[in-house]
């Protein structure tokens, strides 16, 4: 049926579902604000919303879901929680989205953020 296209093979349904949740989740402006922002380096709560312009418990709840979608995790130093991107494909997906270069000088995953 589809000879003209030698070598096509659709990805397995798993896959696409995968995909279409991760866009899902994506289509929210805060969200992809709060990654972008993490993209340059790991943050705290208090700094993302300062950043994206929302409220703390807003953000807090942007970042569960992130968590929980395994984009994001948090790394507690003393009170704080300091987040990081997991996935530096998203990354990249935000910065052809965003029509941005890929952040190059990000603070190192373990460092304290001085934002």
């Amino acid at each position: 049926m589809h000879d003209a296209l030698p070598g096509f093979e659709m990805p397995d349904d798993l896959l696409v579902e995968r995909a279409a949740d991760a866009y899902r989740l994506l289509a929210d402006p805060t969200r992809i604000k709060i990654l972008w922002a993490l993209a340059q380096g790991e943050t705290s709560v208090a700094c993302l919303a300062e950043l994206v312009g929302a409220a703390p418990t807003a953000v807090s709840q942007h970042l569960s879901k992130l968590r929980l979608a395994g984009l994001v995790r948090g790394r507690r130093h003393g009170t704080f929680v300091y987040y990081h991107t997991v996935d530096t494909k998203i990354t990249q997906l935000l910065s052809v989205s965003l029509d941005r270069p890929v952040p190059t000088d990000t603070v190192p995953v373990g460092a304290v953020a001085s934002r």
